[in-house]
């Protein structure tokens, strides 16, 4: 019986010669990740023990992004925590404030996920990294604290769901809309504990930046993961952020990191998407999907494009175009966060902030902030969101009494200048 592609990698990290589904196993960790929130609680768990060294510099990464610019002094320490640690134990990927970035989006830019890696972060949307090929998921604090001393993680190996997307895009639908469809047609826990594998044709021909998108929302369908399988686009986009020559062997190898023919599924899912419209998930959950017309006239406060789901810089090149030559509506905040400054700096030479602040929109520094309810735009009571984040929670972005509707850039754009929920078209 064959594997597919998650249980090849997660083989190839551990030593048994053979898995199967739902075994627990130990498998060695090719990079293990913190932020500002979770990596404070490893390294108080990492101290108690004691331990003299990690075990390996350059496999340990370290981002503050949730809360930073440090919004108060509770923000501030937790930043510290890091850079101390960081200082300590000589952590070369460490990124402090001016050279970081939303971690989901600087991992990959930054060259630091390869196809076949197993990535643990202890943060839930590390599952973005399997748009490039490699089983990366989630973990909790103290996990990340045992990886930090042993290299391991341990884990059950999880089911794999097959998801083919075949047709024709429309108009202004984009990876986002794939997912929040998807996530709407199996519904929150839908995937629970398994690993969410993205096919077809359409997939092929998607950027890396609409995969990374797919991937990163596998959680909000209760995954283990999210994971493309590395072809053409993938070796181009590494070739592209790798700091070193990425020669043929490379490839080659990747090009092996594909689902067996006779790999067993939990099941499968066929979509046409030529039936596939904008989308937009209403509170509370993403699975609340549905077409962008069927909220029509539905009034709100304020707009955020960015995040590690949509703020790379193909989102802010879809927003910009939707809004150039326009202005937001006189009663809606519009908040715009490059997700790295790499990204900020080309939405810079491209014109693209040009455009952003003429429309009326704040452009903020890369961070977290308001898609979790930290700052940089947190909502009143009775407040209404549309946002390009990947929850929607009660309270996701502030008081619980606000609501958060996910979407698209372009819808988020288009949303933003007439005051009300609506489709790009009616606006460009």
């Amino acid at each position: 019986m064959g594997y597919t592609i998650t249980e090849k990698i997660i083989l190839s990290h551990t030593d048994n010669k053979s898995i199967r589904p739902n075994e627990f196993i130990w498998a060695n960790v090719d990079l293990a990740l913190g932020n500002d929130i979770t990596a404070p609680l490893a390294i108080q768990e990492f101290n108690k023990l004691k331990v003299k060294k990690v075990f390996n510099k350059k496999k340990i990464v370290l981002v503050p992004d949730h809360f930073v610019p440090a919004k108060d002094l509770k923000s501030a320490n937790q930043a510290r925590n890091l850079k101390d640690f960081a200082a300590k134990f000589k952590i070369e990927n460490y990124f402090e404030l001016g050279c970081m970035g939303v971690e989901h989006a600087l991992l990959p830019e930054k060259g630091l996920i390869k196809p076949g890696f197993l990535v643990i972060g202890a943060d839930s949307h590390t599952c973005t990294y399997g748009a490039l090929g490699a089983f990366s998921t989630g973990v909790g604090s103290t996990d990340l604290a045992a990886s930090w001393i042993t290299g391991k993680v341990w884990l059950r190996v999880p089911e794999s769901i097959r998801f083919i997307y075949e047709g024709k895009l429309n108009k202004w639908v984009t990876g986002k809309d794939l997912i929040l469809y998807t996530i709407g047609d199996i519904g929150v826990d839908g995937a629970l504990y398994k690993a969410m594998e993205f096919t077809g044709s359409i997939i092929d021909s998607l950027s890396m930046d609409e995969r990374l998108t797919m991937c990163n929302m596998a959680i909000e369908a209760g995954g283990k993961s999210g994971i493309v399988a590395p072809d053409k686009t993938t070796f181009d986009y590494i070739k592209e952020v790798s700091k070193n020559k990425i020669t043929k062997k490379q490839i080659d190898a990747w090009e092996e990191l594909e689902s067996d023919k006779d790999a067993t599924y939990a099941f499968e899912r066929k979509y046409n998407v030529k039936n596939i419209e904008p989308q937009v998930s209403a509170p509370h959950l993403p699975s609340n999907a549905k077409a962008v017309s069927k909220f029509k006239g539905t009034r709100i406060d304020q707009v955020v494009i960015g995040s590690c789901t949509n703020g790379r810089i193909s989102d802010l090149r879809i927003a910009a175009k939707v809004l150039k030559g326009k202005t937001k509506h006189r009663n809606v905040r519009l908040i715009v966060l490059p997700a790295t400054q790499k990204v900020y700096l080309q939405a810079i030479k491209e014109g693209l902030i040009d455009v952003f602040v003429k429309s009326g929109a704040v452009v903020t520094t890369p961070s977290c902030g308001p898609c979790l309810g930290g700052h940089l735009g947190i909502l009143a009571e009775g407040e209404r969101s549309i946002a390009t984040t990947n929850r929607n929670f009660v309270g996701r972005m502030g008081h619980p009494k606000s609501e958060v509707y996910l979407s698209n850039p372009a819808v988020a754009a288009a949303s933003s200048v007439r005051g009300t929920i609506s489709h790009p078209e009616e606006v460009v």
